[in-house]
């Protein structure tokens, strides 16, 4: 009986302790309160200890500069670059493995703060300052009532190199005979690739070609512009693609876009960026999700132009060529189906792209149809490569080797030029996420030559 009294009385001085410190401890908090200071618990330590890793990782953004930003991020671009890699057919084609060998992509790496930044990109139209023409000289030729026709393609001769060295009767018909005979199409057996429509989708592809090329003398009825102020155009063009991650079909809708409206228009030097920036803003609404607005194009031009012209210069493109924007196919289209002949190996496909790319900056190829510069890109490659030229590519592409060695040579002539290291593609392509395909075509190039 004494025992269970002390066990009672025990357990009653325990509660009556832990009231009393509970009791305590409230107070302490209490007057805590009352006099400004923060309540010192885990819940409360913790909860600051987050708040400041956050601000030590995105910086304090209330002193940032307010600027256009694109919703897009880095990792859009990389799954942009290589999406196409990411399913590959087991099929058993000849193929002849190239010798040489790129240097291998890591996925850490990114381009360079000198390579990408957040501010707009230069771009110098003229090389010196007497060539530059006051906005009152300057024909409008963006107004509604100013449209100046060009005259017809064949009025100016010049060496239709398409014609001389690809479009050879006995040429095309090897290939064709190379195709009719071809039985190791292997889509035939992959219900998802419909292989029976193949033939017919590609060649009303080959009709489209025709429908959206430029005429490739525009510049002789140009009078403020020449050829040397297009690639200036396109190298910043490049710039600003590659800084908002817009995918590869948006840079080639654009540069089609501004070859053909300058095919049917006179342009003054003071507005060739403009019909460049319109021209980007135009593809990126066709093919992007996510396209830039127009403030953002305004933004990298420096404010050089209002949204006001842009939107202006937007629809009298459009009106000029007829709204005809989505029968346009890029080369990416047909390097897709050329890759199935070498089992879409990856290096060759980024070498590719990097030598379609120097291409757009060589007015040769304007009179070269898509389908005929991927063909050069993926045929380059393989040479550079120490790869052949097999049945298979005949196949996929449509073209023989006769029929690529000499639009080979414009692009080695491109590479070997003293200044091109400067060019922002060749700068792009430099990155080990590319694979540093320009450095590696660069060197091929000058041993070669």
């Amino acid at each position: 009986m004494a025992s269970r009294l002390q066990i009672n009385n025990s357990r009653r001085l325990n509660a009556t302790r832990t009231k009393t410190a509970d009791e305590n401890n409230l107070s302490q908090q209490l007057r805590s309160k009352q006099a400004g200071m923060p309540l010192r618990t885990a819940k409360s330590s913790n909860s600051l200890s987050v708040n400041s890793n956050k601000r030590s990782a995105f910086g304090d953004l209330s002193n940032q500069e307010k600027r256009p930003t694109n919703s897009k991020t880095t990792n859009t671009k990389r799954a942009s670059s290589f999406s196409e890699v990411s399913s590959i057919p087991q099929t058993k084609l000849r193929i002849v493995q190239p010798t040489s060998k790129l240097q291998v992509y890591n996925e850490d790496d990114q381009m360079s703060d000198d390579e990408v930044d957040d501010g707009p990109p230069d771009i110098d139209l003229t090389d010196e300052e007497d060539e530059v023409v006051s906005p009152e000289e300057a024909e409008e030729v963006l107004g509604d009532d100013d449209e100046q026709d060009i005259m017809e393609e064949d009025q100016i001769e010049d060496e239709d190199w398409v014609t001389k060295h690809v479009e050879v009767p006995s040429l095309i018909e090897e290939v064709n005979r190379v195709q009719s005979n071809y039985k190791e199409d292997f889509d035939f057996w992959d219900t998802t690739m419909v292989a029976e429509y193949a033939p017919e989708i590609f060649s009303y592809m080959c009709e489209q070609e025709i429908e959206t090329m430029a005429n490739p003398n525009y510049m002789e009825f140009q009078s403020e512009i020449e050829w040397s102020m297009r690639s200036t155009l396109i190298d910043w063009l490049l710039q600003v693609h590659l800084r908002y991650h817009m995918l590869p079909e948006t840079l080639w809708i654009a540069i089609n876009i501004i070859d053909r409206f300058l095919s049917v228009r006179v342009v003054s030097l003071v507005k060739l960026q403009l019909v460049g920036v319109t021209a980007m803003f135009i593809a990126a609404k066709y093919e992007e999700i996510l396209a830039p607005s127009v403030d953002e194009f305004v933004y990298m031009t420096e404010n050089g132009y209002t949204r006001e012209e842009i939107l202006k210069g937007e629809r009298i493109i459009l009106q000029t060529l007829n709204f005809s924007i989505s029968s346009y196919s890029s080369p990416y289209t047909w390097v897709r189906r050329i890759s199935k002949a070498d089992n879409y190996d990856i290096q060759t496909r980024t070498l590719s792209k990097f030598i379609m790319e120097v291409a757009l900056l060589d007015n040769r190829f304007i009179r070269a149809r898509p389908s005929l510069i991927a063909a050069v890109g993926m045929y380059a490659s393989r040479v550079m490569l120490g790869g052949d030229w097999n049945e298979d590519f005949v196949y996929y592409s449509g073209f023989s080797e006769s029929q690529l060695e000499t639009p080979m040579d414009f692009i080695i002539e491109k590479l070997i030029q003293p200044d091109f290291d400067q060019q922002f593609c060749y700068k792009k392509y430099s990155n080990r996420k590319f694979l540093k395909a320009s450095i590696f075509a660069r060197d091929w190039a000058l041993r070669s030559s």
